[in-house]
């Protein structure tokens, strides 16, 4: 079963009814019955889980979960601490080094931003293992739009974070003009030297939240 804390729950609540998520529901019920799917169902929310809608500082959009076995944790680009680091969160652990001149824990599990008020939401939820992308189209793009939307709404100001083409599809959800965004390359070791490194988000991030009055993010 989907698990989805009430806070989020409240405020997408009319997204459940919808046909489109009616039949996002039956596709995956149909997928966890035959299949093999990542995340574990129960963890499929986790990164909304973690983070209440008012308590979110960051959204750093991913794609879709990794494929292999044990990785996915229902956060993008995030691994469990058993997990060998995968190139993209390596990437990224290097632009903090670079940016910040801090060594990030050496483990994936990054909920440990996730618990500061970093949303690690990605477009596409769930995958079916050993083939990437493969739930891409289902109806989970309209619903993290429609978190995307939420937050646009926010009169708060939240800071998005759009790494790659995939992730940049999402800016013209983003209309108010209190809201930030930072754009570059995606982490990947085939397009992080395109301008992902030296992008300075992590740097750009904390000096955005300093000037709102808010506690920087502590990226070890």
């Amino acid at each position: 079963m989907l698990k989805l804390c009430k806070n989020w729950y409240n405020i997408l609540s009319d997204e459940f009814s919808k046909s489109y998520f009616v039949s996002l529901q039956q596709k995956l019920t149909n997928e966890y019955n035959n299949y093999t799917i990542y995340p574990p169902m129960d963890k499929v929310f986790t990164a909304l889980n973690y983070v209440k809608y008012d308590d979110v500082k960051v959204v750093i959009v991913g794609q879709d979960p990794y494929h292999e076995e044990g990785q996915a944790m229902g956060m993008s680009f995030s691994v469990p601490k058993t997990c060998q680091i995968p190139p993209s969160l390596v990437n990224i652990f290097k632009e903090i080094k670079s940016d910040l001149d801090i060594d990030c824990i050496q483990n994936g599990d990054l909920s440990r931003w996730a618990k500061q008020g970093v949303l690690l939401l990605n477009a596409v939820l769930t995958v079916r293992k050993g083939f990437a992308n493969s739930h891409k189209g289902i109806g989970w793009e309209t619903f993290t739009s429609e978190i995307i939307k939420k937050l646009n709404d926010r009169k708060d100001p939240v800071i998005f974070v759009l790494w790659g083409n995939n992730a940049k599809n999402v800016m013209p959800l983003i209309t108010n003009k209190w809201h930030y965004i930072l754009t570059a390359a995606h982490p990947s070791p085939l397009s992080a030297y395109n301008g992902f490194f030296g992008c300075k988000h992590f740097s750009k991030i904390n000096d955005i939240l300093t000037k709102l009055g808010k506690t920087p993010i502590d990226w070890h």
